[in-house]
């Protein structure tokens, strides 16, 4: 009778990356305040000091973790046309952000970015410049775009509904505090909009976007994407 093997299988080797996506993993369950280097450790499978030899400290584990986000948004190509190109990014950047909570609000704050954050940036501005977009204009259109992304997507994260149905119950239940004709224009926003079968507050996110990139170009067809 032969003996049964009793080899274990190797281990998968510890690197940075492996290190990273579990972290981002954890964060992405829990949040940013259930991680510790001791639940990330365990997570791979090591000691939690073993992971200093792939990350400095704390705020190395977020930088790459933030650089990791970033290289899930979808970037413009060269030659791409700036509208369609800055659309995409923007609704691609929402989703990342919906699927990675925890990072709004790290996304521009690091101070050591990561390869990916550096060619994310550098491929939006590549973007508006070779459109034809003035530096000035530039600057205004990163600025006015990532404010409303970043801004829309804290806003999603703080409501407290998450679907339609929820959303027409926490509508209900304010509204049931309510005189008759007390607040008419909220009830008219609640019963006629928010409680209409299928909304969904992240379907204004597009409305928004579109707004913001008929007003930039307009500014760059009146001169302002010049120099």
């Amino acid at each position: 009778m032969s003996r049964r093997s009793t080899t274990q299988p190797p281990r998968e080797t510890l690197s940075r990356q492996r290190v990273l996506h579990a972290a981002v993993e954890l964060a992405d369950t829990g949040g940013l305040e259930t991680l510790s280097m001791r639940r990330l450790g365990e997570a791979v499978g090591v000691e939690a000091m073993s992971l200093y030899n792939h990350v400095a400290n704390k705020e190395d584990l977020l930088d790459g973790m933030v650089d990791l986000v970033f290289g899930e948004v979808d970037l413009p190509s060269p030659g791409d046309d700036w509208r369609p190109a800055m659309r995409r990014r923007a609704i691609s950047m929402r989703e990342v952000l919906s699927r990675h909570r925890w990072a709004i609000g790290l996304m521009e704050s690091r101070s050591a970015p990561g390869p990916a954050t550096l060619r994310h940036h550098d491929a939006v501005l590549g973007c508006l410049r070779e459109a034809g977009f003035s530096l000035t204009l530039t600057a205004h259109a990163i600025s006015v775009l990532d404010s409303y992304i970043y801004g829309f997507a804290l806003q999603e994260k703080t409501l407290p509904f998450d679907t339609p149905a929820e959303t027409a119950e926490l509508a209900e239940s304010i509204m049931s505090g309510f005189d008759d004709g007390e607040y008419p224009y909220l009830t008219e926003m609640a019963t006629v909009h928010v409680m209409r079968p299928g909304y969904a507050y992240g379907d204004e996110f597009e409305f928004g976007l579109d707004l913001i990139l008929d007003g930039l170009g307009q500014a760059a067809g009146a001169g302002g994407g010049v120099g």
